[in-house]
């Protein structure tokens, strides 16, 4: 091997690693603020439910972005963010201008972001960290802080193992009293201002059960794995950065508030986000549950550092219904028997997922459709989310939107006890990425999610496969018009992306999905 060729292995494998070891202070959640008027409501709320936690479900994508704005401006003492993404665009940018009002107010934020895709954001989050109330770190990063597209692609090719490997946690909690937990990352498709929106759920939570996120969240923060966004080496914001940052991000959300989005919000929500006001909470007992961060530096599989367990144990329970709502929704040999010994024994099994045509990841799709019939055959339901192509769509600022995907992640056991949270039914998010949730024993509130899972799977939203009675031959039904329609294929997809799907499953890419 010649020596430019050793020279350039060697570039190569030091720009695998992760940045160099840094001193971090550790830090800990605050104590619950208790002064403020919004303290003082929820205080009293949880006083009169010992042990219990509240919940609201939040549905709408405008009022689950606004319930997190209102958080950031009620905010008298802690912010902590935990996201997969936090894209910098309108809503992820009208989101950083709240933050970093709260800071200026005095409140202590701390923003925890996988790297993965934080691409343009990182100059955003570099300003950010230079302001003495904010830290940003970034969790298992990248060697460098903005690699190029050929730098992240031999990265990932030399150290795969590690970069594979994600941090898909969602929570945003406020001053250690109110947390919001459920699928919505940060960015324009999680709230229903971009081209393609995401339905999705969340849970605004107060009482016991945000204590559970406020210790989630310190084990994150203080890992290993999660570096202060200035530990990379190269140039970093200073003060100038954060001045201009200032400007342009209340510029930004001048816009925003001017635009057809703000105006469709404020018709939806006349009274505000349900974060910004007193009304009627889900009481019940719950569960935390989150993976141990560790979880990404096994090689193997250890499940006392997963959620697994739990949410097994959860469906284990399952006496007359189950309901499963994935957008990645590939179970496996292994699972596909299971759900169809539970229907076996009696309990029905429904399954909501995104359709061919409402996937945007085709390699997930082709993973799921290896198991469709035997799904079928083993007596479990199966509704795939129509994408809703050129459906009008208020509360966005173009008017219509290019389609819609299936983004919640949840689970209803006999309509008494839910599950709502980051992980998608598949080896990722069992195995590679680390995934979070809320278990709640609550009937009215599973009656909820089980309204949202009725209302996803009408004729008009979600196509129903099922299995022909001559010859068993899978059929896809739905309505248009409020007439009954069958397709004898995946609708709605086009047959170039037929075709992607048919030659991905020829692939073992099973578990990397």
């Amino acid at each position: 091997m010649t020596t430019v060729a050793l020279a350039v292995l060697g570039l190569a494998l030091g720009a695998c690693s992760p940045p160099a070891a840094v001193v971090k202070p550790p830090s800990k959640a605050l104590p619950p603020t208790t002064a403020t008027a919004g303290a003082r409501y929820v205080h009293a709320e949880v006083k009169q439910h010992q042990d219990k936690s509240g919940f609201r479900l939040l549905t709408r994508s405008t009022n689950a972005l606004m319930s997190r704005v209102a958080l950031a401006d009620h905010a008298q003492h802690a912010l902590d963010l935990q996201y997969y993404i936090f894209d910098n665009d309108a809503t992820g940018r009208l989101v950083a201008q709240r933050l970093l009002a709260a800071a200026d107010r005095g409140v202590r934020v701390r923003l925890l972001v996988d790297d993965i895709k934080v691409g343009e954001a990182i100059d955003m989050f570099d300003a950010l960290d230079t302001h003495p109330n904010i830290e940003v770190r970034l969790f298992n990063p990248f060697a460098t802080k903005k690699p190029s597209l050929f730098s992240r692609a031999t990265q990932f090719l030399l150290d795969a193992h590690r970069l594979n490997r994600r941090m898909h946690n969602k929570s945003f909690i406020m001053d250690g009293n109110v947390a919001i937990v459920g699928g919505r990352n940060i960015g324009d498709a999680y709230f229903d201002a971009g081209d393609t929106n995401f339905r999705d759920l969340d849970l605004i939570a107060i009482g016991p059960v945000v204590k559970q996120a406020s210790q989630a969240f310190d084990e994150y923060w203080n890992c290993d794995a999660a570096y202060p966004v200035k530990a990379f080496s190269g140039k970093h914001a200073g003060h100038y950065d954060l001045a201009r940052l200032r400007v342009d991000l209340a510029h930004d959300a001048r816009v925003f508030a001017q635009s057809d989005y703000a105006q469709a919000t404020l018709d939806e929500l006349p009274n505000g986000a349900s974060a910004d006001r007193p009304g009627k909470w889900f009481w019940g007992p719950a569960t935390l549950v989150a993976d141990q961060p560790e979880k990404i530096e096994t090689g193997h599989d250890q499940p006392q550092l997963r959620i697994g367990p739990d949410v097994k144990a959860l469906t284990d329970g399952a006496q007359h219904e189950l309901l499963l709502i994935s957008p990645y929704f590939i179970p496996g040999d292994n699972g596909t028997q299971y759900l169809a010994a539970l229907a076996a024994r009696g309990v029905t099994v429904k399954v909501l997922t995104n359709s061919l045509a409402s996937n945007d990841e085709p390699a997930v799709f082709s993973g799921y459709s290896r198991y469709r019939r035997a799904l079928l055959e083993g007596g479990v339901q199966l509704y795939e989310l129509r994408p809703a192509t050129g459906a009008a769509q208020p509360a966005t600022a173009h008017g219509t939107s290019s389609g819609v995907s299936l983004h919640a992640k949840a689970i209803v056991v006999d309509r008494q006890q839910v599950f709502i949270g980051s992980m998608n039914m598949d080896a990722r998010s069992k195995l590679l990425n680390t995934e979070m949730g809320l278990i709640v024993d609550c009937p009215p509130l599973a009656a909820a999610v089980t309204q949202f899972f009725d209302t996803a799977t009408l004729p008009a939203s979600a196509w129903h496969v099922t299995l022909k009675t001559d010859g068993g031959a899978m059929q896809w039904q739905a309505s248009d018009n409020g007439k009954p329609v069958s397709y004898d294929r995946d609708p709605g997809a086009t047959t170039q992306r037929r075709i992607e799907v048919q030659m991905l499953k020829l692939l073992p890419l099973e578990s990397l999905l």
